[in-house]
């Protein structure tokens, strides 16, 4: 089936991002990812790839107002909404590859579910550990297989059998780095020392299915742009019952999501 590409969502990807995903997937996991990087009292603290920085407002109070928090993003959209949510950390365009800091700058360096979606993964890991000082802890969090989310494996295949493999494959890009042994080789041969990776239980929950379906549709980074109006109707008439292992008594949608969570010092 041919995929026709629809017009470019009316509302801010950024806007979309913090309203629904933050709560559905990314708030849960702020401060858990603050304490695997063991973030103290005044310390400074780099967030890599911070989107709308639900991470970089939990290592805010932890550094506490001696401390500093830098949020580094390469989407200013993103980091407007950033700025209007926190004024206390100082919010920065900037790419992963190119980390525009001096070395060992920051006591921990810390990026939550981007590092799938950098251009070069290798030189974003040696960015993060050269402006993090000798002894200073790096985290890292992806998800887990995409065979792990339940609710996302199964609209994965429902999109396969309806549309094809471009757009399935879109799903598929968030769970990139679901392999544990990917990531150890990532930071194989790099200033890493006292590798970890530690796999946790998250959950995704959504207001219904088609909040979930509408939630994916406006984000640029699954399913934005690649379906018109006739195939998004199909697509939301066909999750409701692929979806509906996963809905509870509420209607919400509610399934399993983990996250590896990476951990390190810099020698």
């Amino acid at each position: 089936m041919t995929v026709n590409q629809a017009s470019k969502p009316a509302r801010d990807p950024a806007e979309v991002y913090d309203e629904l995903f933050v709560p559905a997937l990314f708030a849960q996991w702020g401060s858990r990812m603050a304490e695997a990087a063991a973030i103290e009292s005044g310390q400074r603290v780099l967030d890599v790839g911070c989107g709308t920085g639900v991470l970089a407002r939990a290592a805010a109070e932890r550094v506490g107002p001696k401390g500093l928090v830098v949020g580094l993003d390469p989407n200013e959209q993103m980091l407007a909404v950033a700025r209007r949510k926190s004024t206390g950390i100082t919010w920065q365009v900037g790419r992963a590859e190119a980390v525009p800091f001096d070395d060992a700058s920051f006591d921990a360096v810390v990026s939550q579910f981007a590092l799938m979606f950098f251009e070069s993964k290798p030189t974003a890991i040696a960015e993060m550990l050269r402006v993090l000082r000798p002894g200073g802890r790096l985290a890292i969090a992806v998800w887990d297989a995409l065979e792990r989310a339940p609710g996302y494996l199964a609209l994965t295949e429902l999109l396969l059998g309806l549309f094809g493999s471009t757009v399935a494959g879109a799903m598929h890009a968030p769970f990139a780095l679901g392999d544990r042994r990917e990531l150890l080789r990532l930071l194989a041969g790099t200033e890493a020392a006292g590798v970890e990776v530690s796999t946790q239980p998250g959950i995704v929950s959504f207001a219904s299915a088609d909040a979930m379906i509408s939630t994916e549709r406006a984000c640029v980074w699954t399913l934005g742009g690649l379906l018109d109006e006739q195939q998004f109707a199909l697509l939301r008439q066909r999750a409701r019952d692929v979806l509906q292992p996963f809905i509870r008594s509420d209607g919400s949608v509610q399934f399993d999501c983990p996250a590896h969570i990476v951990t390190a010092t810099r020698n």
